[in-house]
């Protein structure tokens, strides 16, 4: 009885698990398809470029509010609840964003996916936070792996669309869906590990104990709930924002930049960004493995190390080239920060963790909101050159907080790890 109920609970683990990741695409496909057809968006609704900054504020400015409600939301409710309804709402709003022909209709239409986007992005968080306890290993990563996938998979259609002339609406369609019924078959699925153990007690064909042989901790929220201490939050709240800098940066400018300043070609000018999105995604695709071997300290130090490399190089370069080499050396480096900074909030506060989440995501539309105009005004009034400095030394500051992802070894056994009488896969 004990083996067919863990190995019930092995399963329910590990369909949670990719089933989330696969939220975790999607999401990237959506956002990708959005920001990459702005030029198109703006043609189609006559925003002027004036206006077109006031639109694009408004969506990381929105999507901060939905995360905060989030927060509360899942007193009520559980994570997966809501991102099985959030995802939905997202697509349908970039549908929107295609489908309409005025102003006010655009504007509607990212208010919602703005909104939808925050509450999203928190709650597949959460989940992930959940699953890497019930794991006992580093699997963060992964998930923002299928993300960065995700984003490659929307860039690619984006380009499609733009490259034969498809309407937004043509452009949008097919690919909303194939993604909308995946999403919603796929979050069948969802496992908040720790909450479920809890849900299903010793009644329920799996138990506490049987939980825990899947590696299932005891429900740290169970308990009575930690209040999540904003000043002990702070350091993750600063180095998820210095990183949404460095990638709004380079989703921003490296383009223009390679252009203007280094004299690549308009062609070349596209290469820096593709090549940032394809090492993100094989940083994040190796980096669980990294954590497992040197931990998350480690692993935070070098991603920092590399990423102030790769701005430092940007800033030096001669060239078109040595430019897009270090646009490269970010995407090595950035792309394990963010996930380890919702990893290390849920081991600060166990028993608050989807309170934490919620509140360090706001920090992740913050960064993006800043970072583009920061950059865009330090390259007016001295250069660009000089800009891509200032990046660097927000992302050298997470040196200094990197013992704030230290794992705490009365969550996570020795070290990082914590002890477990089976694996998961």
């Amino acid at each position: 009885m004990t083996d067919t109920a863990g190995a019930k609970g092995r399963a329910r683990l590990r369909r949670g698990r990719v089933s989330l990741a696969l939220s975790f695409f999607v999401q990237g496909a959506t956002f990708a398809l959005l920001v990459t057809r702005i030029p198109a968006v703006q043609d189609r609704y006559g925003v002027s470029d004036g206006l077109l900054p006031v639109f694009l504020a408004a969506v990381p400015v929105l999507a901060g509010v939905g995360s905060v409600a989030t927060e509360k939301l899942v007193a009520r409710l559980r994570p997966g609840v809501v991102l099985r309804w959030t995802q939905p709402v997202v697509l349908l709003a970039l549908l929107g964003v295609g489908a309409g022909d005025a102003v006010w209709q655009l504007a509607f239409a990212l208010g919602v996916f703005g909104l939808a986007v925050g509450a999203l992005d928190a709650s597949m968080n959460m989940l992930g936070v959940s699953l890497q306890r019930a794991y006992g290993r580093s699997i963060m990563l992964g998930f923002h792996a299928a993300y960065s996938l995700g984003g490659i998979a929307g860039a690619s259609l984006a380009w499609a669309g733009a490259h034969w002339d498809l309407p937004l609406l043509v452009s949008y369609l097919p690919v909303v869906a194939v993604l909308l019924p995946a999403a919603l078959t796929g979050s069948r699925w969802y496992a908040d590990a720790a909450r479920q153990s809890k849900a299903e007690g010793p009644e329920a064909g799996t138990s506490g104990a049987n939980v825990s042989e899947v590696g299932v901790a005891e429900d740290d929220r169970g308990s009575a709930a930690q209040p999540v201490a904003f000043r002990l939050l702070l350091p993750l709240c600063l180095v998820m924002a210095f990183a949404y800098i460095g990638d709004s940066t380079v989703s921003n400018w490296s383009a223009k930049y390679l252009q203007d300043v280094l004299g690549g070609s308009e062609e070349l000018a596209t290469v820096p960004y593709n090549a940032y999105m394809v090492t993100t995604l094989l940083g994040r695709a190796v980096g669980d493995l990294g954590v497992r071997r040197f931990g998350p300290v480690a692993v935070v130090r070098c991603g920092s190390l590399l990423a102030a490399a790769g701005f430092g190089t940007v800033a030096l370069a001669s060239g078109a080239w040595v430019g897009i080499l270090g646009f490269t050396l970010l995407g090595l480096g950035l792309c394990v920060v963010v996930p380890q900074t919702f990893a290390a909030a849920g081991r600060l506060f166990p028993a608050s963790s989807d309170a934490a989440v919620a509140r360090l995501n706001v920090f992740n539309y913050v960064g993006f909101l800043v970072g583009s105009p920061l950059v865009g005004a330090l390259g007016d009034a001295w250069s660009y050159r000089g800009a891509m400095l200032v990046p660097m030394v927000m992302v050298l500051v997470t040196l200094a907080y990197a013992r704030s992802f230290g794992a705490d070894p009365a969550l996570y056994g020795g070290g990082h790890e914590r002890s477990r009488a089976v694996d998961v896969g």
